[in-house]
């Protein structure tokens, strides 16, 4: 696997990452104007396509985990995590000393592999993703304190 830092160029293998994970994936372009905006960074995992992909904002002293996309067919891989650490270890670079980010309260292997890394509950958003028909569910929100040593 090759795991890189994301540019403009990328914005179309990181929207075909982003499709292989979400029902309704973000467009290439809309991935091109984040990538532009100030603080925004990303990394994609590639072998002969792109496998996944993480895309981060860091403000001030904090990262917010924007969406991390994995292949479904290589998920429990350790191309997650992997990206995690990358964009991790380049919000301490950076100078953040939190992280925070939002996941589908039944999203349990996420939630897991968060954990795992040193991620810990701060709260809930209620009806925060839309699943269409399905109506819509929670996001547990987790925090990572950056000088804690974990991930």
């Amino acid at each position: 696997m090759n795991l890189g830092w994301a540019t403009a160029e990328d914005a179309q293998a990181l929207a075909e990452a982003h499709a292989l994970a979400f029902d309704a994936p973000w467009k290439a372009d809309e991935i091109g104007e984040m990538l532009a905006s100030p603080g925004v960074f990303g990394f994609v995992a590639r072998e002969a396509r792109p496998l996944g992909m993480i895309l981060c904002r860091a403000a001030a002293d904090e990262l917010e985990v924007l969406t991390l996309a994995v292949a479904p067919e290589i998920r429990r891989k350790g191309v997650a995590k992997a990206l995690m650490a990358a964009a991790l270890g380049a919000a301490r670079e950076a100078g953040a000393t939190e992280a925070f980010l939002e996941v589908a309260v039944d999203n349990y292997p996420a939630a897991a592999l968060y954990a795992g890394l040193g991620f810990r509950r701060a709260g809930v958003r209620r009806n925060y993703y839309d699943r269409g028909p399905a109506g819509k569910t929670d996001a547990l929100v987790m925090r990572l304190d950056l000088n804690d040593g974990s991930a």
